[in-house]
């Protein structure tokens, strides 16, 4: 990580709250990057975006929602688990910690309450130093080697 720092703020949104354009930002970025850089084609747009119970965060530089630099969604599954996904940072904004406000967002939203995330691999020890332990072996998902992970409650 630099020392650099970026301006920007943390942003969140129940889904049916999103206005358009900051939707099609967040979206645009996970394309971008689990898309395109990653090489991988699958649906990215997987129909969970837009549920009642999913919870979009996203940071925006100087203050504004736009240009979206770094994004995640927070679900709630039926069984009441949180789930944390799609996180993402954009190429430019990388090394800055970013990610890592994203998550602390989330998690302070989440609590004590228990949260799971399919992690890649490479991010295995970043999601441990947020309190997650793998709960699995090591899968590939579209040719990216993930780890299922679980932040236990509290």
């Amino acid at each position: 990580m630099t020392n650099d720092v970026i301006a920007a703020t943390v942003h969140r949104a129940w889904a049916a709250d999103l206005d358009p354009r900051t939707l099609y930002a967040i979206l645009r970025l996970r394309v971008d990057v689990f898309v395109v850089e990653q090489s991988c084609a699958y649906p990215e747009l997987d129909g969970r975006d837009l549920e009642d119970r999913a919870r979009h965060y996203w940071l925006g530089g100087e203050g504004r929602p736009e240009p979206v630099l770094g994004t995640l969604r927070l679900l709630k599954e039926p069984d009441g688990e949180h789930r944390v996904g799609r996180v993402c940072t954009a190429p430019s904004a990388r090394g800055h910690g970013l990610g890592r406000r994203l998550m602390e967002a989330v998690l302070g939203e989440v609590g004590s309450r228990p949260c799971v995330v399919d992690a890649q691999a490479h991010l295995g020890e970043f999601y441990r130093s947020l309190g997650f332990e793998p709960t699995g072996e090591a899968y590939d998902w579209d040719g990216v080697p993930h780890v299922p992970m679980r932040r236990p409650g509290r």
